[in-house]
């Protein structure tokens, strides 16, 4: 198999478990998205807009309804009176933490057939991918987050 063939059944792979995983913790895919990248800290609209990759509308809509659960909460930025930050309840937080782990998890276990120096090649070769790309941080390293 190709490397574009690989990287694009790979990705299939890895949105397929990640949908299954939202799923099973009662949210789309997309919310279970929002929610591990607001772990580490708030964001504002335009900056969550950029890293989820998202039009204003849709990322309001997004926002609301997480919102309407319980699981995020808008607040006023303190650096610009006009803006809001989006940050985690209490309750989207743990939701969050559940989620991710399970997810990480579950993703771990699709090169759980490597040896440890090839999992180590596999994420140093991803890595530079996401890296020359300059592909946003929509999924923290699971030891940074702790």
């Amino acid at each position: 198999m190709g490397v574009v063939a690989a990287l694009v059944r790979s990705t299939f792979l890895v949105n397929a478990v990640y949908e299954a995983s939202a799923r099973e913790y009662g949210l789309t895919q997309q919310q279970g998205q929002l929610l591990c990248v607001l772990m580490p800290r708030p964001y504002g609209m335009s900056e969550l807009g950029a890293v989820l990759g998202l039009a204003k509308s849709s990322l309001t809509g997004l926002v609301d309804r997480t919102e309407r659960n319980g699981l995020v909460q808008r607040k006023p930025d303190p650096d610009d009176s006009r803006a809001v930050r989006v940050a985690l309840t209490k309750m989207g937080a743990k939701l969050a933490v559940e989620f991710y782990d399970e997810t990480c998890r579950r993703i771990d276990e699709l090169a759980a057939g490597f040896a440890p120096e090839e999992r180590d090649t596999l994420a140093a070769l991803l890595g530079r991918i996401v890296a020359d790309n300059k592909v946003p941080t929509v999924f923290m390293e699971p030891d940074r987050l702790r």
